[in-house]
């Protein structure tokens, strides 16, 4: 295997280990000829996965393409490089459970933005606006509130803050607004500050 690093052609392996999955086994190299180490993952080959596109064109499932995807999708948020790696793990081993290798993008997308709603929903709203080519603000919009609505209707209490009332605990409504518009009257905030 050649190092990225020099294009050197010998190494030797530091360490084995096989992943949680069992599908692939990481290996570390050190290079023989710079010192340094890096990566390899040994996989069963296996037929291949194909997408097909909107458009009718056919490509080959890729995971780094996901990570990539994944990663911008949940870039400055809570959610760590191994809980990505498993969801992209995750979406692979259920794609190679069905007996087509072939998948319909639309079908991959919905499959990914289902795990991604679960993980964050920040991330699942940046995936989807990307994914669903959302045109103008109506489209983000309506996915928003297609949102809001399902975790309501799940009872996860979205938009509503529970206050102990002692035995009986009533919701009480927060503003859904998405994006409220109000009008500040500056002279009444003015007198307010002296």
């Amino acid at each position: 295997m050649h190092c990225p690093f020099c294009g050197h052609i010998e190494d030797k392996v530091v360490d084995s280990r096989e992943s949680r999955e069992g599908d692939s086994i990481r290996r570390r190299r050190e290079c023989l000829s710079c010192a340094r180490r890096f990566t390899s993952y040994e996989r069963v080959e296996e037929v291949p996965l194909v997408i097909l596109k909107k458009d009718g064109r056919r490509e080959p499932f890729e995971r780094q393409k996901l990570m990539k995807g994944l990663l911008a999708a949940c870039q400055k948020r809570p959610v760590s490089l191994a809980r990505i790696e498993q969801l992209v793990g995750d979406v692979h081993a259920r794609l190679m459970e069905r007996p087509d290798r072939e998948i319909r993008s639309r079908e991959l997308g919905e499959l990914i933005m289902d795990e991604l709603k679960g993980l964050d929903q920040v991330a699942y709203v940046r995936f989807a606006s990307v994914y669903r080519d959302f045109k103008d603000l109506p489209d983000f919009v309506k996915a928003l509130e297609g949102l809001m609505h399902k975790e309501a209707a799940s009872g996860r209490a979205v938009g509503t803050t529970k206050l102990s009332l002692g035995a009986s605990e009533t919701p009480t409504p927060l503003p859904q607004a998405l994006f409220p518009v109000e009008t500040v009257d500056v002279a009444a905030m003015k007198s307010r500050k002296k």
